[in-house]
């Protein structure tokens, strides 16, 4: 693969890093990189990988573009309202850059395509923004054996850690089973900071950089979490289980499923998020 003497223009200040020059621009268009979640944390995330010259990004999402969106989904404008998120986010990584391959997909990710679509791919991004869906998308990451990174909002924090199947913690190491439903609100329910996304998802696009060219160290074993109203991370370590039900060794998960939140008895107002 040779630049032309627009790409070399146009990647020259990836190329004069020691860390990735004309070899890692050329990791950079040779990969795949799946997003799943075309929302707050897939907007940034998006944009951000198509400036690098990610050669392929496929994205996830089954909604339309909503007026409430755009308060943090920046991929997004008033004039996508009622459009499918995914088209109106290919447009716009088209738009900045015409080197990247898009592969858009208007569905929802489910038992049935997850695994199948994600073994298309290098990495896996999750942007979403529910617990079945996130729990799905660590089972069918470490089942097609692809690196994910994990990344979550609500109201002033964030959080985001990496996962490489089979060597670091993965979700269910940390949660077992997704919490019942009421106990944690939704960004509907709760509210959330528009710029905190464009922090969280950017984060993220970083830990998708590093893991294609592999170099630094991914955010593994340990949480990066972030308090907005604070201005501070806090780095949380964790470790791989053995008694993980999925990546343990003895794992009770053994084949893809969506599964369903209990139903709380607990009043929502009474708990804070972790």
């Amino acid at each position: 693969m040779a630049f032309t003497e627009e790409q070399l223009i146009r990647y020259s200040r990836h190329i004069i890093l020691t860390e990735v020059g004309g070899k890692g621009q050329k990791k950079f268009g040779q990969a795949k990189v799946l997003i799943v979640g075309a929302g707050g944390l897939g907007a940034p995330l998006a944009l951000y990988l198509a400036a690098a010259g990610i050669g392929t990004i496929g994205i996830i999402d089954a909604d339309v573009v909503d007026l409430s969106n755009l308060q943090r989904q920046i991929i997004h404008h008033t004039a996508d309202i009622g459009a499918p998120k995914v088209s109106s986010a290919a447009n716009k990584i088209a738009a900045i850059n015409p080197d990247v391959k898009i592969i858009p997909y208007q569905k929802y990710v489910n038992p049935g395509n997850a695994v199948d679509i994600f073994s298309e791919y290098d990495v896996v991004v999750d942007g979403t923004d529910n617990f079945p869906t996130k729990f799905l998308i660590n089972d069918a990451a470490f089942f097609a054996n692809k690196p994910l990174v994990h990344g979550g909002i609500l109201r002033f924090e964030g959080q985001l850690f990496t996962i490489i199947p089979n060597e670091s913690a993965c979700y269910r190491c940390v949660f077992p089973e997704p919490p019942p439903q009421g106990l944690v609100p939704s960004c509907q329910e709760a509210g959330v900071l528009g710029a905190l996304a464009g922090l969280i998802g950017t984060l993220q696009g970083t830990e998708v950089l590093k893991l294609i060219l592999g170099i630094g160290q991914p955010l593994t074993n340990r949480i990066l979490t972030y308090n907005a109203l604070k201005t501070s991370f806090r780095e949380i370590p964790i470790q791989k289980r053995s008694d993980c039900p999925l990546c343990g060794d003895d794992p009770s998960i053994l084949t893809l499923e969506m599964q369903e939140q209990a139903v709380c008895e607990i009043d929502p107002a009474s708990v804070l998020e972790n």
